[in-house]
């Protein structure tokens, strides 16, 4: 049986509902309306933190799913689960999947961003400070394109980058 059709609470219900009504009416292939149910349960099943679950159900998805603005989204709930189990090199390379398909993407450019910032701190406590560095920097240029795309969000980052002088820009917002 279907996730979506196991829940009990009434937001998913109905969401439920809609997805099926929208599934029913959109003028789309069988195989892409698979890869959307199985999408679907994926996301159901992430926010209920059964991350194995969602992840089988992306992996369909994304192996009925043709259209690339569709298959990065999915991509990027991957590379969400892999951040939140602390595998930041496997998120990293669906991160960096997702934005190829989508370049437009600020929330993965973001968590790039955030991973190689992260992975600075671990070095610089480490005391490598030379490696620090070039993750710092490589965190810079994520950000920078988040904050290009979404000029109102990443406020942190943004202090960030004008406080560590990797902002040649002097007003994001």
């Amino acid at each position: 049986m279907p996730r979506t059709q196991r829940n009990d609470n009434f937001i998913d219900k109905s969401f439920t509902v809609m997805a099926d009504l929208i599934l029913k009416i959109l003028p789309t292939n069988q195989k892409s309306k698979e890869a959307f149910a199985y999408y679907r349960d994926g996301m159901s099943a992430q926010a209920d933190g059964e991350y194995a679950e969602a992840l089988e159900n992306y992996h369909e998805a994304l192996s009925l799913e043709d259209e690339a603005g569709d298959r990065s989204y999915i991509l990027y709930n991957i590379a969400l689960i892999h951040t939140s189990n602390g595998e930041h090199e496997e998120a990293l390379k669906y991160y960096h999947e997702a934005i190829a398909l989508n370049a437009q993407m600020p929330q993965a450019l973001n968590n790039v961003a955030v991973i190689y910032h992260y992975q600075g701190e671990q070095a610089r406590e480490a005391g490598n400070g030379d490696e620090a560095e070039a993750l710092y920097d490589r965190a810079a240029e994520y950000w920078k394109q988040a904050i290009r795309i979404a000029p109102n969000n990443y406020i942190e980052a943004q202090n960030w980058l004008k406080t560590t002088g990797r902002s040649e820009m002097d007003v994001f917002f």
